[in-house]
């Protein structure tokens, strides 16, 4: 084929990696494709505050990919799902979700230890309010400090001693080839409810168009879609948006795909941690973006809107 097919990414290690995984795939399916990956530097990459809600939000690191798309400097972009609003723009779709790499979260400390076992006061740190607060439900005694920077900076600073322990997603991990060289507690997905599409992959498009113009490339693309993956993430991002949350929202939420059902669970805090909202559902029909608003629209009832509210 002629035609180059342009994959935007971030320009981290790790966002390369998964437009590689990306890469690779579509090359199976279209092996005489010219494929690049264009690294795109956004503002989450270049703001390092310590708090994403105090720039905006996980929003910033998908802005200047989707200007990109719009501008036709790339023809998709590969993003963490989770970085992606629970709506999209009206100019842009998902093109393809491929399958979905260990969603849990894992607690990483010099010696292994549980987050119950971790001595009062111990320093944790994490950037992401659903963890903080679930970490707390489990051991009220830590001191959480916020944390940003790339895997390997986060990592230093548990070997170096300056924190206790650090909680990351697995798949980030297992996608650079860290979880082997780190002493880790894989954190359980009930008790530690995970983001919303948490550890997999979105391959982001323009609406109303084919990408590059081509239906070969399109199909082979979509071949990409697997199915269980597209039903947890549809549900996951549809309670969401039910229960319009934002992208710091502290909320986890789960789905899992089985045999004879969809199912999904989902925890909710107020912002200031000290409430909190639980509840689950399960469907045969495995319609995923329904029950996840079925899910919202329970939850609702039950106070989401006053939680998220402050009131």
């Amino acid at each position: 084929m002629t035609q180059t097919l342009r994959i935007g990414s971030r320009p981290s290690k790790l966002a390369i990696i998964q437009a590689e995984l990306v890469r690779s795939a579509i090359a199976a399916n279209l092996p005489d494709l010219a494929i690049e990956i264009v690294p795109i530097k956004t503002s989450g990459d270049k703001i390092l505050t310590p708090s994403l809600a105090d720039i905006g939000g996980k929003g910033l690191f998908i802005k200047e990919l989707e200007q990109a798309l719009m501008e036709r400097h790339i023809d998709i972009a590969v993003h963490s799902m989770k970085d992606l609003p629970a709506v999209l723009a009206p100019e842009f779709r998902l093109a393809a979700t491929p399958a979905r790499e260990n969603p849990r979260d894992a607690l990483i400390t010099l010696d292994g230890v549980s987050l119950k076992s971790l001595r009062k006061g111990a320093k944790i740190g994490t950037s992401s309010p659903r963890r903080k607060f679930l970490a707390l439900r489990i051991n009220p005694t830590l001191d959480v400090v916020s944390l940003r920077g790339n895997v390997d900076t986060r990592l230093t600073r548990v070997q170096n001693g300056e924190l206790d322990a650090i909680i990351l997603a697995i798949a980030g991990l297992k996608r650079l080839g860290k979880l082997s060289e780190t002493k880790h507690q894989e954190l359980d997905e009930r008790e530690f409810i995970p983001a919303a599409a948490q550890g997999a992959l979105a391959i982001e498009a323009l609406a109303g168009a084919q990408i590059c113009g081509s239906g070969e490339i399109e199909h082979a693309i979509d071949a990409l879609n697997h199915a269980p993956t597209v039903s947890e993430t549809a549900a996951e991002r549809a309670f969401l948006a039910s229960i319009q949350a934002s992208c710091v929202t502290p909320v986890g939420v789960k789905a899992t795909y089985l045999e004879d059902e969809l199912a999904i669970r989902a925890i909710l805090f107020s912002a200031d941690g000290t409430r909190s909202l639980e509840d689950e559902i399960s469907d045969p029909t495995k319609l995923g973006s329904r029950l996840g608003e079925k899910l919202g629209a329970r939850m609702i009832s039950r106070g989401a809107r006053e939680l998220l509210d402050g009131n």
